[in-house]
């Protein structure tokens, strides 16, 4: 397989349909054709479901996209990472997790861009998993997660502890003088993806099975309009939300009768990488 078929399949599979990925792709619909048909017979799979005028990918499809998206993904960092060595004297990759990198990545980061000529540095935000699977494809050096990895060959530790805070507009607190794990079920809560880590877990736990809430992003600083508004409440890592708490524009509102778990970063990379490079600024 090569790398104009995968472009194909992914894009085809985004679009299910080989008129307008041929349009787009400004080749002949011939063209399409025969790509998605060569790389079938390369992974003895039918890929995609024909319809009259749509595709589908099959289950074996679906699968396969995942590696195709991770394949392409390899190889433009590789051609990356190769040119960065005529440009840069070091080069880092790093993962972080909406939640952590404006309190433990940027920071490095600042340090990094301020006056380094002979360094770059590759960013990408994402959920824990996705990031820790693109450390163990060699595309990321570190990830800072919010769920562990233990597994032969690379290390995990706690980068920094937090807490759980319980915030909402200032001056919407509508129980200043504490709320209680009852009263916590039938407040207007607005869920953001803390679901894979132990944070995630307990505010699960602490709403009935299939509780419908408020709102439900995916990331964390979404959040933000809707608390300033006054439109809910949330559960966020204290040390997140503390320059918002500090500018007043939310409050922080007091639990009764139960407590939040700690909030761990975890820093995970390949046993034998130089994390105190980045870390310490060793430049």
């Amino acid at each position: 397989m090569n790398t104009e078929e995968l472009k194909t399949f992914i894009f085809l599979s985004k679009v299910k349909n080989f008129t307008l990925a041929a349009e787009k792709l400004f080749i002949a619909q011939s063209t399409v054709t025969n790509r998605i048909s060569e790389l079938e017979k390369e992974v003895g799979k039918k890929l995609f479901s024909r319809g009259s005028k749509t595709v589908a990918l099959t289950e074996e499809g679906e699968i396969f996209l995942k590696y195709a998206e991770r394949i392409l993904e390899l190889q433009e960092t590789s051609v990356a990472e190769m040119n960065a060595v005529s440009a840069h004297q070091r080069k880092f990759c790093i993962g972080a997790i909406n939640a952590t990198y404006e309190v433990y990545v940027k920071p490095l980061i600042d340090i990094c861009m301020n006056g380094n000529s002979e360094t770059s540095v590759k960013v990408m935000l994402g959920h824990s998993l996705d990031l820790i699977q693109q450390l163990q494809d060699n595309v990321l050096d570190m990830v800072f997660s919010a769920v562990p990895l233990k597994k032969l060959g690379y290390s995990c530790e706690v980068y920094d502890s937090d807490r759980l805070a319980l915030v909402c507009a200032k001056g919407k607190n509508e129980y200043p003088d504490g709320l209680t794990k009852e009263q916590l079920c039938r407040i207007p809560y607005l869920m953001c993806d803390l679901t894979l880590s132990e944070a995630g877990v307990f505010i699960r736990s602490m709403f009935p099975k299939n509780h419908v809430f408020k709102l439900e992003v995916d990331n964390t600083s979404k959040l933000y309009p809707y608390l300033e508004k006054g439109l809910g409440y949330a559960f966020l890592p204290y040390k997140f939300v503390k320059p918002l708490l500090d500018s007043g524009k939310l409050e922080e509102v007091t639990l009764k009768d139960f407590e939040t778990p700690t909030v761990n970063t975890y820093l995970i990379y390949r046993q034998g990488y130089d994390v105190s490079k980045f870390l310490e600024n060793k430049f």
